[in-house]
């Protein structure tokens, strides 16, 4: 790891290209786009296919409804996550293991709509 607010291995992604293997992994960051699909795209799919690449914590930053989902304890086999969170954005939490770290919504205030 390095850089401020790193949480992986820069390596595992610098000079992939579009794709990266997830193997290394520990979170995937997510903001909801204006696109008329984002409901299917943003808020299922995305998060059905991190879980199934095994990716421990999916965040999704909901512009939407201003908030963040913490998505934790992939099910592989079946395509989801175990627990989902939604913390509104003002709120702090400690994301779940192997992340660990703490993380201050109250910037992400201005993404709502």
């Amino acid at each position: 790891m390095s850089g401020p607010g790193c949480v992986g291995d820069l390596d595992a992604v610098v000079g992939q290209g579009e794709w990266a293997s997830a193997d290394e992994g520990l979170t995937a960051v997510e903001v909801t786009s204006n696109d008329s699909d984002t409901e299917r795209r943003d808020r299922l799919d995305k998060p059905r296919a991190h879980a199934e690449a095994g990716i421990p914590v999916h965040l999704l930053i909901d512009r939407d409804s201003c908030e963040v989902r913490v998505h934790s304890r992939p099910q592989r086999d079946r395509g989801k996550y175990e627990r989902v969170e939604n913390v509104p954005c003002g709120e702090s939490r400690t994301l779940p293991d192997p992340v660990g770290i703490d993380i201050d919504t109250v910037p992400l205030k201005v993404w709502g709509r």
